[in-house]
């Protein structure tokens, strides 16, 4: 027994987790993330004041297809349940879209982003302020449409409309800004992204009850069996590692430093590279476009039945328009934040500085050139790759691969799970390598989405 206690010790994985453990700082980082966590999914089951839950199948219904199943992804089914965290964490991120696109257009939000640390944190409260309006906004649809999924039975017959929409908007509103808190608290005294965290949280959640109900369709007759659902398996983790290649490929230009010997340079210094990444921007095309999509549900809430094909097809991410659309606009905003993102001409001029220059390029204009060059050439072929591990969820549904689990085959949620998992493991390791402890790999180190 004693033999089997010590071959255990001497897994890696076993050692490493151990290792974990014995750091404090670390120990106590997780322990507060999981706590975090647990009362973010314990508020995502406490309903709002007023309603019966026996009577949500409307809005149940409504949120198994469509872009409001990825509403309610986003939001652990905290919105199909009227949940005081209905509407999660998304009002803060569309918030954030907006004052990146201020930070393009208007030169007041260009200046404070040149400013460094303080203009971040400017940004930042900023970005608070702007999603309190978001809230009131999206809460009053939420509760409109509420009653109409509805028909009204959800709500207790002896309260006053009028009443219970106020009451309501202003507790969705301090639920989802209670989210952001928790979120805030887990970057400041967790470990991890906090709001990626929580999105992620959200999404997982889902997670074994879509691979249960793909393993009991399949098993019903017709329906390929066992052996169809081991092949989806094999597929799927075929997608999440092409996702872990996208999110951790570099493009490494060397970079070379003069030292400076009394006054003189002397050419031959130390050698660097510079990581240039066909996905520099991340999972934030696709939460770009998606945030345009949501345009035409917004307004097709209005419109009741009469609905025109056009829209129809925008409302259906599994219509060839919607995903051609999509596609096209995931391609644009991956051009479009990596050029907010790199700047070429600062990176160029910091080399300057610092006595680098790309071997066969001049310094200045010309390696701001080579540079922009680079990441153009990278970035197209990303953004491809980008847009169709995006649209691969619709694929897999012509196939007869359930919508729950289908969901998971590619688009943002896959994206945020690899990115996500990915930036807190490199986080990990980084505790456990400045205390001498050996990585969470053999091999390489783990790189996460930034």
């Amino acid at each position: 027994m004693g033999k089997a206690i010590d071959k255990l010790k001497n897994i890696k994985l076993v050692k490493t987790l151990t290792n974990i453990w014995r750091i404090e700082d670390l120990r106590e980082r997780i322990l507060i993330t999981l706590l975090f966590v647990a009362i973010y999914r314990f508020g995502s089951y406490v309903v709002l004041p007023g309603i019966d839950t026996e009577a949500l199948q409307g809005l149940r219904n409504q949120t198994e297809g469509g872009l409001m199943s990825l509403l309610d992804m986003f939001s652990g089914g905290a919105f199909s349940k009227a949940s005081i965290f209905a509407l999660g964490i998304m009002p803060y991120i569309s918030a954030s879209i907006v004052m990146q696109l201020l930070g393009i257009a208007v030169p007041y939000f260009q200046k404070m982003q040149r400013e460094g640390e303080s203009g971040r944190r400017k940004m930042s409260q900023y970005t608070r302020y702007l999603t309190v309006p978001i809230l009131v906004f999206q809460g009053l649809f939420y509760l409109i449409n509420l009653k109409n999924q509805t028909g009204g039975t959800a709500l207790y017959s002896s309260l006053d409309w009028n009443m219970f929409i106020l009451c309501s908007t202003i507790i969705l509103a301090a639920g989802s800004m209670f989210v952001l808190w928790l979120g805030e608290r887990i970057t400041d005294k967790g470990i991890g992204n906090g709001v990626s965290i929580i999105i992620m949280i959200g999404i997982i959640a889902r997670f074994p009850t879509a691979v249960i109900q793909e393993f009991s369709s399949r098993l019903t007759a017709g329906q390929g069996g066992l052996v169809m659902f081991l092949v989806e398996i094999v597929l799927f983790l075929a997608v999440i590692a092409a996702a872990i290649l996208l999110v951790q490929g570099v493009r490494r230009v060397p970079v070379n430093y003069a030292k400076k010997i009394a006054g003189a340079r002397q050419i031959g210094g130390a050698r660097q590279y510079i990581p240039l990444k066909p996905y520099a921007a991340n999972v934030m095309p696709i939460i770009f476009a998606q945030a345009i999509m949501f345009i035409p549900v917004t307004l097709a809430q209005f419109s009741g039945s009469k609905l025109n094909p056009v829209v129809n097809q925008l409302i259906d991410n599994t219509s060839f328009g919607y995903n051609l659309i999509f596609a096209i606009l995931i391609v644009v905003f991956t051009y479009l934040y990596t050029a907010i993102t790199i700047n070429p001409v600062q990176m160029a001029e910091d080399m300057k500085r610092n006595n680098g220059f790309i071997p066969g390029v001049k310094p200045g204009k010309d390696t701001a050139d080579y540079i922009d060059k680079i990441m153009s050439l990278i970035t197209f072929p990303g953004s491809l790759f980008l847009a169709l591990i995006a649209i691969l969820p619709a694929f897999a549904g012509l196939f007869g691969v359930q919508r729950e689990f289908a969901a998971f085959f590619g688009g943002t949620s896959l994206l945020i799970l690899v990115g996500v998992v990915l930036d807190t493991l490199m986080q990990i390791e980084s505790h456990l390598m400045m205390r001498h402890y050996d990585g969470l790999l053999d091999t390489g180190r783990v790189r996460g989405e930034h």
